[in-house]
């Protein structure tokens, strides 16, 4: 898998949720301040919750734009096969159940970050996947939880 590829999938993912979110948060700005929303009486809040919500959804923009900056920033490295798992990453993992990819990334988990036919999932290193991660090397063992219990994956390579 070629981590730039998968990196450029990330921030396109991103770059079409912000300008989603930048969209709403406008839409709902524009909602809060329209004369159609003034309020009737004292009880009637539709103005005060569209306020609320484009507050919300903006900063909710505000955020992406943050993980967007953070991916553009984080520059691909490669890794030797004696090297620790760190940020960027590309890191498969293989159990009984099979073989799962993961790139660890500065932002944005549980997204899934394609390259032709070939998927990794993004975690962080806050998460709780990303916290067994970083630090180990392959042949190393971490400890995934499952709804049938703990599963045992072997880090089997680091890119």
């Amino acid at each position: 898998m070629d981590k730039v590829a998968l990196t450029r999938s990330i921030i396109t993912q991103l770059e079409a949720e912000l300008a989603l979110q930048t969209g709403a948060a406008h839409d709902s700005r524009e909602e809060a301040t329209d004369e159609e929303s003034r309020a009737e009486d004292k009880y009637d809040m539709r103005s005060q919750s569209a306020a609320y919500l484009a507050a919300g959804q903006a900063k909710l923009a505000s955020e992406i734009a943050g993980a967007i900056a953070a991916w553009k920033a984080l520059t691909p490295r490669v890794f030797s096969p004696g090297d620790e798992i760190a940020a960027g990453a590309l890191v498969t993992l293989e159990s009984e159940g099979g073989v799962a990819a993961f790139l660890v990334g500065p932002h944005s988990g549980g997204l899934e970050a394609r390259d032709g036919d070939c998927a990794a999932t993004v975690v962080t290193g806050a998460s709780p996947l990303g916290r067994q991660l970083v630090g180990r090397r392959v042949g190393d063992v971490v400890q995934i939880a499952d709804r049938m219990g703990p599963v045992l994956q072997r880090v089997v390579s680091v890119e």
